[in-house]
């Protein structure tokens, strides 16, 4: 499928979605946030795909919203409408049911920066700059950054980098815990991809079923947690990639898993 404002690649195991509007630092404008929706069921869809990589072409990950878009002044329910498509995205990326990697090299700010909080991993380079810069515009904040961000840096510092709308550098955003790692930007794509090729080894289903798990305890106790591992180690353990798992172990051999 052809896409506007999306170039998808797809090489051994791994898909990479790369945001291509580099002249507005791949902003989330309507028809993207349509594309990228899209693009992860067709991705979905691919059962040789085990690990998919986002990232943003021309230098810059995602500036957030579309300022531009924003001089039409809309009514409340307009608004809503158009974070409702954001609200989509959000939550279809959190629940990929394959591992995801942001590769963010240079801005990546407002529901840009949010955007790379909905993937499991965040590998930044050296020049990347990440802020909520929402209230700059006078908006709140959203793309899931009022749930998202205080999970992964602390309630204390989520206030503070959303209230003052600060952006950071790369160092510090690894300090905080926002990303986590970073890397010369001439090693990024190598670094990223290196990455998910060790991840896209190991067997898709424990992937996808440790993924599901790691989200939902988020927002459950400890009993519910442990009965959601019990359900889930039961399809585990009933896996023929278990079975490779545990005979390459013996075997002191490479597993060869298959998602089966």
């Amino acid at each position: 499928m052809g896409y506007q404002t999306l170039l998808v690649d797809r090489s051994e195991a791994i898909a990479t979605l790369t945001l291509n509007r580099p002249e507005a630092r791949n902003a989330l404008d309507l028809v993207m946030r349509r594309e990228l929706l899209g693009a992860l069921d067709e991705l979905e869809a691919d059962p040789a795909v085990r690990v998919v990589i986002l990232t943003g072409a021309g230098g810059h990950f995602c500036a957030g919203g579309d300022v531009k878009s924003m001089r039409t002044r809309h009514t409340a329910a307009q608004g809503r409408a158009r974070v409702e498509s954001l609200n989509r995205l959000v939550l279809r990326l959190v629940d990929f049911p394959r591992p995801t990697l942001a590769m963010v090299d240079g801005y990546a700010v407002g529901a840009g920066s949010n955007l790379a909080l909905c993937c499991d991993i965040i590998v930044a380079s050296d020049r990347a700059k990440l802020g909520e810069l929402f209230c700059k515009v006078g908006l709140a904040v959203d793309g899931g950054g009022s749930w998202l961000l205080p999970r992964v840096v602390g309630m204390a510092r989520a206030k503070e980098l959303i209230l003052t709308g600060d952006v950071i550098d790369a160092a510090e955003a690894a300090r905080i815990g926002l990303v986590n790692r970073v890397v010369p930007a001439a090693e990024l794509a190598g670094v990223t991809r290196a990455l998910a090729q060790r991840i896209a080894a190991n067997p898709p289903l424990a992937l996808r079923l440790d993924k599901h798990m790691l989200n939902r305890a988020a927002a459950s106790d400890l009993a519910a947690a442990l009965d959601l591992e019990a359900y889930s180690q039961a399809l585990a353990l009933t896996s023929e990639d278990h079975a490779e798992g545990v005979a390459a172990f013996l075997e002191k051999r490479a597993p060869r898993f298959t998602g089966r």
